[in-house]
């Protein structure tokens, strides 16, 4: 593909900006015409420029904490560990892990009291011999599935 113009890099601008502006608006904006919008657009989709769309959605659960509590238990097998965390609801993963640590706990709170409350049930547990909290600043890759 030849290198963007001076109208690819406005639509280029616009659709960073405004990913899901309708082409009509799009090419308005530019002064093209619909269909010269969309075949650049098109153009630059098929070449790489534009790799695809997305959301960035930002934190919208700003009364949600989530950590993670990184476990190293006394002993292994622990089962009664797992069946006290289970009685949490906030309790969102356990998962059983190689290495030093025995189990990564991830959690969702209210508040810090809340985990921290939390976060020293666990820790006075006699089967738990250490606990390493970590409180998650954003995600910046999430996927499902």
């Amino acid at each position: 593909m030849k290198q963007p113009d001076a109208k690819d890099r406005e639509i280029l601008a616009i659709l960073s900006k405004e990913a899901r502006v309708p082409m009509k608006t799009l090419a308005a904006r530019v002064g093209l015409s619909r269909s010269a919008a969309s075949e650049r657009v098109a153009q630059m989709e098929r070449s790489g420029v534009i790799r695809g769309y997305r959301a960035d959605i930002g934190q919208m659960e700003a009364d949600v904490i989530r950590a993670f509590l990184l476990v190293t238990l006394a002993r292994t097998p622990s089962m009664g560990i797992l069946d006290m965390l289970a009685g949490y609801a906030e309790v969102r993963r356990v998962s059983s892990i190689s290495g030093q640590l025995d189990l990564v706990v991830e959690v969702e709170v209210a508040s810090i009291d809340r985990l921290n409350g939390l976060r020293d049930v666990i820790a006075e547990t006699a089967e738990v011999q250490d606990l390493t909290t970590l409180i998650v600043l954003r995600r910046d890759i999430e996927r499902s599935g």
